[in-house]
């Protein structure tokens, strides 16, 4: 009897843990529009190691522009690119290909957002 109200338990605990961790469905390119600084990133979300970041995400009129990328001792900006919204994911075009990056909004309110990268990356960004 024990173990049938334990793993009643474990049942209840996995479906509620799935729901509080339900991904955000964007609707419009407009919830994400505006000038985002990315302060760190993970490999995962339980990662303890964090990855200070400095460059800053400017989504405006369709477009995504990458700015004060580190590299080499100095900084850089990528040039804008097109973004959009399909299936409530943000879809961001890669530079010089056709293909896309894809991130599944994690977390948003009006002043935090959290995206998951296509290969269980997270990045955590501060509106400006």
């Amino acid at each position: 009897m024990k173990k049938i109200n334990l793993a009643a338990v474990l049942l209840g605990l996995s479906l509620f843990g799935s729901a509080v961790c339900a991904d955000v469905t964007l609707q419009s390119k407009e919830e994400v529009q505006g000038t985002w600084k990315l302060q760190y990133t993970k490999n995962s979300l339980n990662d303890k190691q964090a990855i200070d970041r400095e460059d800053t995400w400017v989504f405006k009129d369709g477009k995504v522009t990458i700015l004060h990328i580190p590299r080499e001792g100095t900084y850089y900006d990528q040039p804008p690119v097109a973004y959009e919204v399909e299936d409530g994911k943000l879809k961001v075009a890669i530079i010089g290909s056709s293909r896309f990056d894809l991130f599944t909004v994690v977390e948003k309110d009006d002043k935090n957002m959290t995206l998951k990268g296509k290969y269980g990356d997270y990045l955590y960004f501060n509106k400006k």
